[in-house]
């Protein structure tokens, strides 16, 4: 029940509220310095998660897009420009000759861009070692579902990547038709819809019969009135903010795992947010 690695480091933080983009050095120096400092435990980078809806003075992003949400953002900006892929892949490749890391790709929707930023990398590696670089033997490469679409087709790319991580903010925004940041659709807005509790369900098995491994991100993960449904979905990795770490293993410490899993089938036959919310609160009893 510790801290195990660094689930999800934000790499569009080294993009935003600039001018110019990040060089292939300075990506490299950033990468390195994160691995070195977690001493050999894992670190997850994700790939550039930049899109019209965040801020960007590089003039990457398109300014205009009718909606952001649907438009050219995440895995999609970084397949659409070649160049600026690759030299985040060269930095990434580079770092992992220093310690342990991972990559994760934000916002996928099929097998084919797992399979062309698998390529990538496979030419990329190469690459950096006729340079003369130390490069990893084996750096694994995820699918970040936040799609439904990504959840639903997991079986068709699932042998494809290493790991799996959900997204619960946007995969919940999407699955509902529900914008997160309207305030309007507070209550529409829900990881309690039981639409969205028997999709992690899915995905969490299917990841585990395939021996991937499989975390989850977004609020929920660092709320601990979640850790009850996730524990009951069989979900063991919480990938979640440091601040709320002692409070989210406290609250699984509190819970007897066998006796939550045996309450799995009634959570998934409920039939909106109430009846899961009693199912949460009885757990807690």
């Amino acid at each position: 029940l510790g801290a195990n690695g660094l689930g999800l480091y934000r790499t569009e933080f080294l993009f935003m509220r600039r001018q110019q983009l990040p060089s292939e050095e300075e990506q490299f120096r950033a990468y390195r310095d994160v691995v070195l400092g977690m001493t050999g435990r894992m670190v997850t980078l994700r790939t550039l998660d930049l899109g019209a809806d965040k801020a960007d003075g590089s003039g990457l992003v398109l300014r205009g897009e009718p909606n952001p949400a649907l438009g050219l953002r995440g895995v999609r900006l970084s397949l659409a420009r070649p160049g600026l892929l690759d030299t985040q892949l060269r930095a990434m490749l580079r770092a992992s000759g220093y310690g342990a890391l991972r990559i994760l790709l934000p916002m996928i929707c099929c097998r084919e861009e797992i399979l062309t930023v698998r390529a990538r990398l496979d030419t990329l590696t190469r690459q950096l070692r006729v340079e003369g670089w130390q490069v990893a033997d084996r750096v694994g490469l995820g699918a970040m579902i936040e799609i439904p679409a990504a959840a639903l087709a997991l079986p068709t790319f699932i042998e494809d990547v290493d790991f799996i991580s959900i997204g619960t903010n946007d995969l919940v925004q999407y699955l509902l038709a529900a914008d997160r940041n309207n305030e309007a659709l507070g209550d529409l807005y829900t990881a309690l819809h039981p639409a969205v509790v028997r999709l992690l369900r899915d995905v969490i098995r299917r990841a585990q019969l395939h021996g991937k491994p499989v975390a989850v991100c977004g609020e929920i993960a660092g709320d601990i009135h979640f850790v009850a449904l996730l524990l009951a979905l069989g979900l063991e990795e919480f990938s979640l903010h440091p601040a709320t770490l002692l409070e989210v293993r406290r609250a699984i410490r509190g819970h007897d795992l066998a006796a939550l899993r045996a309450k799995a089938p009634k959570l998934l036959r409920a039939r909106d947010r109430a009846e899961i919310e009693r199912w949460i609160a009885r757990c807690r009893e």
